[in-house]
């Protein structure tokens, strides 16, 4: 146990210390110029800041992450024999992961498995989804919209959110229910003899997530379309050039820290997901957060839930790195 306390308060100290020392070198060097952090802030504001986010970062992002990763590797134990000589190293929940067992290797736990793939996957195509929808509208807002017209849509996107996301979410399983509103709609045109099953097809879980998270994409593209010179695109239709080849060479290339900003925020609160897929998944959907869940608070095998959370974590680290070099961005670009 001591060695996990050692690891979890001792890292986020390394590393800290390091960023000090990168700094004080760039300055004896030469390779920062300009006033200091302390100079451009002053003493008070300085240490307030220093204090402030180094208390965020530290007490609220990395303890918590550090501790779950820290906790992944640990058998199940109880109170009594933490820190013990049972207490020890082991990769037995990762295991258990992939083989639902944490001694055997006989067989694949394909349950989580299949859960994680199809969590990861339908995350990737809502994000997908999301982009196509929030593209046009958030060009439109940037560049054709006037100012009158953009307050307006800035109200109708922003006002449903003030409604809790479960309230939203039980919102569309009324709706999609079998006796709900479009159920009800389609019978009564005579387009369906029965109800449509949109929950058990899933319908509503990924309208659900699709719609939850149309904020987090629209806004990052609107900011990054709103900073394009508008002459560059009256120019391009001056000189000929198709719409599409304006979006495709011009608008787009300008907007790439949005949307990869974007696409990021998407994916990972879609991974991460737990109200939605409870309210709105069918019989047999299986999501990968509520299975998190489960081993924690239904199992109470907190480091094999860890082992879970540290699983998706990592792959949605993963997908950030990879959308970072397929628009050949840096993280701090993202983040402007």
């Amino acid at each position: 146990m001591s060695g996990g306390l050692a690891f979890v308060f001792g890292l986020p100290l390394v590393v800290a210390l390091g960023f000090f020392a990168l700094a004080a070198y760039e300055r004896r060097t030469g390779v920062a110029t300009g006033p200091g952090f302390f100079q451009r802030n002053g003493l008070v504001i300085g240490l307030y800041l220093v204090i402030a986010v180094g208390f965020w970062a530290f007490f609220i992002i990395l303890l918590p992450q550090l501790a779950m990763v820290e906790m992944s590797f640990r058998p199940k134990l109880p109170p009594s024999q933490m820190g013990g000589p049972k207490d020890v190293y082991t990769l037995e929940n990762y295991r258990y992961f992939l083989f639902g067992s944490t001694t055997s290797t006989a067989e694949w736990n394909w349950l989580h498995i299949k859960a994680f793939l199809l969590t990861i996957g339908v995350s990737i195509a809502i994000t997908a989804l999301n982009f196509a929808i929030c593209y046009p509208l958030a060009f439109h807002m940037a560049q054709s919209s006037t100012a009158a017209r953009l307050r307006v849509l800035l109200l109708l996107l922003i006002l449903p959110y003030w409604v809790n996301e479960i309230l939203r979410a039980f919102a569309f399983r009324v709706l999609l229910s079998s006796g709900g509103i479009i159920n009800q709609m389609l019978m009564g045109l005579g387009v369906t003899s029965e109800p449509v099953d949109f929950l058990g097809a899933d319908v509503g879980l990924y309208m659900g997530l699709s719609y939850a998270y149309l904020l987090m994409m629209i806004f990052p593209l609107y900011n990054a379309i709103e900073s394009l010179d508008k002459n560059q695109i009256e120019a391009a239709r001056d000189l000929g050039a198709p719409w599409w080849h304006i979006h495709a060479f011009i608008v787009m290339p300008h907007s790439k820290p949005g949307i990869a900003s974007g696409c990021t925020l998407v994916f990972m609160l879609c991974a991460g997901a737990l109200a939605a897929p409870l309210v709105l998944g069918g019989p047999r959907t299986l999501w990968f957060t509520p299975i998190v869940y489960d081993r924690f608070y239904q199992a109470f095998n907190w480091p094999q839930g860890a082992a879970y959370a540290f699983i998706l974590l990592i792959t949605c680290i993963v997908f950030v790195l990879l959308v970072l070099k397929a628009f050949r961005l840096s993280l701090g670009e993202i983040t402007r």
